[in-house]
């Protein structure tokens, strides 16, 4: 398996950490049995619930950007050292974005995103170059 499918397989763990986060973080705040199980009727969220829950957001804003370019990386045989350290950078950003979204890290949070965004156009110029 190649490096980038590898860190795509790995992010797959680290979306389900993401999805958790916010679930666990939304039942620390809720309680385990929810008074409106539709949820149509809900309490605003607190700092961390909120906090968890953009955080997932965002995640799932540049995950498929990400597995769009693997699978092109994948189907044209363009692997390399762009790709590979794009992936490599993508993925160690994402992880780190997390804990530092939720402990409302702001500057930080934001430069660690831009790190995950050069991941990602690195990953292209590997394509396309």
């Amino acid at each position: 398996m190649s490096l980038e499918l590898t860190y795509l397989l790995a992010s797959a763990a680290l979306a389900f950490v993401y999805m958790m986060t916010q679930a666990g973080a939304y039942r620390l705040q809720h309680g385990l049995v929810d008074r409106d199980p539709n949820r149509d009727v809900e309490e605003r969220p607190n700092m961390l619930t909120a906090r968890a829950g953009r955080a997932l957001r965002n995640f799932q804003e540049t995950y498929p950007i990400f597995i769009v370019l693997v699978v092109v990386v994948e189907f044209t045989g363009r692997s390399g050292l762009l790709t590979q350290w794009g992936a490599i950078i993508w993925f160690w950003a994402r992880a780190v974005y997390l804990p530092v979204y939720v402990a409302g890290l702001g500057r930080v949070r934001s430069a660690i995103w831009a790190v995950s965004a050069v991941g990602l156009a690195l990953i292209l110029a590997g394509i396309l170059i």
